[in-house]
């Protein structure tokens, strides 16, 4: 089953009014044959360079590899079986990584937020191009760690699959091709915006 151009954008229930390139966003596990060229990764790592980062630190690292690489199969490679089911429909993989220690030694606990960051200009400039992200936290990141040579302090975060919108329903395994078609849905922001001290439901007040 080809999953042609109307379907490429799922129906987001928004309860106010965003920017389409936050509204159409989704995460795929189908992917268009269309190639996603370095140059155009360029593009995109250069919207995740210019995200902010506590003390302008910039602990993100990237790893990437474009489909048919040896880059690729390595990052391939350390997903889990689950993840690699469909992964291997995206043209380039790449990796998330974050320095944890600032320059003096001391922890960094605001890296991983920071990569967060980063990976959403990322996504929001892929968004612009027509290109999707599917962020991935199933893989071992120790093992991702030692394949690509990173030092004690840093940590392999997460793993995202690129690709243009599109490609067939049939490439996903059955039991994830629901996903793929269905409405998507969110927490109401009831339940986790508070003007004021934490309660088990939020109460948010328009004014």
């Amino acid at each position: 089953m080809d999953i042609n151009t109307t379907d490429l954008f799922k129906k987001t229930p928004t309860e106010h009014e965003v920017h389409d390139l936050i509204k159409n966003r989704w995460s795929p596990r189908t992917f268009s044959d269309q190639p996603v060229s370095q140059k155009e990764l360029q593009v995109l790592f250069e919207a995740g360079r210019w995200a902010p980062s506590s003390s302008n630190l910039q602990p993100w690292n990237i790893v990437w590899g474009i489909k048919g690489s040896e880059a690729y199969d390595r990052i391939m490679n350390v997903l889990v079986e689950f993840n690699q089911k469909w992964a291997k429909n995206a043209p380039v993989l790449l990796l998330g990584v974050v320095n944890t220690k600032t320059a003096k030694g001391d922890d960094n606990y605001h890296a991983p937020h920071d990569l967060g960051s980063f990976s959403a200009n990322m996504a929001l400039q892929a968004q612009s191009m027509g290109i999707a992200f599917h962020q991935m936290a199933g893989l071992d990141f120790e093992k991702a760690k030692k394949e690509f040579k990173f030092p004690d302090t840093y940590h392999v975060a997460t793993a995202i699959a690129v690709g243009y919108y599109g490609g067939e329903l049939s490439n996903v395994p059955d039991f994830l091709q629901e996903a793929e078609t269905g409405e998507r849905s969110r927490k109401k922001q009831n339940d986790f915006v508070f003007n004021g001290d934490y309660r088990e439901t939020g109460d948010v007040k328009e004014e």
